[in-house]
């Protein structure tokens, strides 16, 4: 069964908006960026540390506890310490709402 968790209302989530849900246990970060919503495991690959609240510029997230930077549409460490991929989550939008699923 694959879980699917809503975000929230569409228009109540503008342009930079970040924020967590859980979806099968695992924390969540979402980002609206240029308009798209993009969602990865809110957690750095590198030492642990939430993504949330990271600066989002160029389609990546950066970790603010080294600066290790995420490609927000691939999950992929794109600068150094982090090397490992961050996973992807499915985010969709249905009748106005946000939706985030495991891909």
């Amino acid at each position: 069964m694959n879980e699917r968790v809503m975000v929230g209302k569409e228009q109540e989530l503008p342009e930079g908006w970040q924020g967590e849900v859980l979806v099968g246990g695992v924390g969540v970060l979402v980002v609206r960026y240029e308009g798209q919503f993009y969602a990865l495991r809110n957690n750095c690959t590198h030492k642990d540390f939430p993504l949330l609240g990271g600066e989002v510029a160029m389609g990546r997230i950066t970790c603010e506890k080294h600066g290790a930077k995420f490609e927000l549409s691939t999950g992929k460490a794109k600068t150094l310490p982090a090397v490992k991929p961050v996973r992807l989550y499915r985010t969709e939008v249905e009748d106005g709402e946000v939706y985030v699923s495991a891909l």
